[in-house]
């Protein structure tokens, strides 16, 4: 395979024990190697930078941004240098750089915009997997589902990815969000600019690193951008940029959906109070509704389903038509 000019994005923090065999394990035929000291106390840019390699480059943040702040300030630089793939791997050395071939191949095939890792392809690499991570990444995942429509992948906060640089240009990199949200929000920027995304098969390798993405971290501050993000999605994708028979489903499913659970739950607490019984009527205005809203907000979940599996080859934009007339 021929590899285009490739450069890989190491956001470092924390990081000064494992840097340099990250770089040094990096193939031979990556074009740049963009190491963002992210005001790390432990100088994890010096360090990288003592190591004379001709294809570092450090960069240096005044204050921490967070890891896709650092990420965000590569993809910037390497589209700067002309680079055509920009691969993420991280400082710690719990990513193999000999898969990077393997990442990068759907993008320079011209398969897709985006490619990610999966470590739950690989049975004996996810038994190695601590077990709370392992629970925390199949709920998630499904959460992420649901929010970046992007059904078919897994392993949503894996770090280990490659963007293309037609893709990286339709994005608003500084609407993405800087801190450990950063990856499942890139899926969210990446489904409304259209980008087509793969799950690579990857196992990943635990050491003595300790994330400090806690569980806690995870279920108080993800399901409040969760929510918000497909909201989002929903509008843009089924109001906005189309109207189809998920958007009417969606329009007639919500209303009757509450309508259901508000006036259920009035009865309710009415018949409480008066310690009445409600008639057979009165239940069924409040169970038939739900009932209805229950069926169209499944119908609108299976077309989203499906408008995920029909968007699984790369759609060409305006943009590349543009450039293949040049």
């Amino acid at each position: 395979m021929d590899y285009p000019k490739t450069a890989v994005i190491i956001p470092a923090f924390r990081v000064a024990d494992t840097i340099c065999d990250v770089v040094l394990s990096l193939p031979g035929w990556v074009e740049t190697i963009i190491v963002v000291d992210d005001a790390c106390p432990a100088h994890s840019g010096k360090i990288a930078e003592s190591l004379h390699h001709s294809k570092v480059l450090v960069i240096y943040h005044e204050q921490n941004l967070g890891v896709g702040g650092a990420v965000q300030t590569g993809y910037r630089k390497a589209l700067e240098m002309g680079c055509n793939i920009m691969v993420k791997v991280d400082g710690d050395g719990q990513m193999d750089p000999r898969y990077i071939p393997a990442l990068i191949a759907p993008l320079v095939h011209g398969e897709v915009d985006y490619a990610k890792g999966n470590r739950f392809w690989d049975f004996s690499a996810l038994r190695a997997m601590p077990k709370m991570r392992l629970l925390g990444n199949n709920f998630l995942s499904f959460l992420e589902k649901m929010f970046s429509g992007y059904w078919h992948i897994m392993d949503p906060t894996n770090g280990f990815t490659a963007l293309h640089q037609r893709a990286a240009r339709r994005l608003n990199l500084n609407k993405i969000s800087k801190g450990y949200f950063f990856e499942s929000d890139m899926l969210l920027h990446l489904n409304l600019s259209g980008a087509v995304v793969r799950d690579v098969p990857i196992p990943a390798r635990y050491g003595d690193e300790i994330s400090s993405l806690s569980i806690r971290k995870v279920l108080i501050q993800f399901p409040p951008r969760l929510l918000y993000g497909l909201m989002k999605r929903i509008f843009f994708n089924y109001f906005i940029y189309d109207f189809n028979m998920a958007s009417v489903y969606l329009v007639t499913g919500i209303p009757l959906f509450l309508w259901g659970v508000l006036f259920g739950l009035y009865q309710w607490i009415d018949s409480v109070a008066a310690g009445t019984p409600k008639t057979a009527g009165t239940i069924m205005l409040a169970a038939l509704p739900l009932i209805l809203a229950l069926e169209m907000l499944l119908q609108a979940v299976n077309i989203d389903i499906q408008r995920s599996q029909q968007n699984l080859t790369r759609r060409t934009s305006l943009e590349d038509e543009v450039d293949g007339m040049d």
